[in-house]
């Protein structure tokens, strides 16, 4: 195999590797000793997953968070610029897509280095797929602002985006304020906005629904807990 930084996607949650994996990306993580890890135990896991066959012991992992200096991501790739293939893993999804991996890729880059994206699941792409919103112009803004206040302007500002730019707006938060969530915008964005809410996506309970906010009100179920993604559009 090619020496070369590969982005291997993970599960979303609790499904089949071969649901949502191709036969190839295995192929690949046989062949890699070295790992870049947003999470060291999560990796391990995932890898299991992959193959029960695979000597854990014997692989190397290089934790990778938004704590790791640059100095650290920089020597993390010297095996690779001695010739070793190596991986980068994120908790969930996509590596470098709103995930601390996008740090040792541009370093990467800026080394003349190979990066190989493999293929899998993406929250924002699936969301963005399932949601009816256009698909042509979107746009994935991360974590709103905590404080209330500031949370509503930004939800109006992302409102008007949708509106004045036919772009559809798409943003998470942490599991456990999911609620809190759509009980703010349905407070604060206008009845007829359409809000897409898409949870525990590729998952035997996956849910995504499309509605419109005053069709929302007193309809929306318990996302406490449950790995969700927002889409705001007019």
């Amino acid at each position: 195999m090619k020496p070369a930084l590969y982005l291997i996607p993970v599960l979303l949650g609790d499904t089949a590797v071969e649901r949502v994996l191709p036969s190839y990306n295995k192929e690949v993580i046989l062949g890699i000793r070295h790992f870049i890890v947003e999470d060291v135990r999560s990796a391990r896991r995932f890898l299991k997953k992959v193959d029960k066959s695979i000597d854990i012991d014997s692989l190397q992992f290089y934790p990778l968070n938004k704590h790791t200096s640059p100095q650290d991501i920089s020597s993390y790739l010297q095996p690779l610029e001695e010739g070793f293939a190596m991986g980068v893993i994120s908790e969930a999804g996509c590596p470098a897509v709103a995930d601390p991996g996008a740090d040792v890729v541009a370093i990467a880059q800026r080394k003349n280095l190979q990066v190989v994206p493999l293929v899998g699941p993406s929250s924002i792409i699936l969301s963005v797929m399932a949601s009816g919103f256009n698909g042509q112009s979107f746009a994935f803004v991360g974590y709103l602002p905590i404080e209330p206040s500031e949370r509503a302007k930004k939800l109006r500002v992302l409102e008007q985006r949708a509106a004045i730019e036919h772009q559809t707006q798409i943003f998470i938060e942490t599991p456990y304020r999911n609620n809190k969530m759509v009980d703010d915008i349905l407070k604060t964005c206008k009845p007829q906005t359409r809000l897409c809410i898409a949870a525990n996506i590729t998952c035997e309970d996956e849910y995504v629904k499309t509605k419109t906010l005053k069709d929302w009100k007193g309809k929306v179920p318990d996302l406490s807990k449950i790995p969700c993604i927002f889409l705001l559009y007019v």
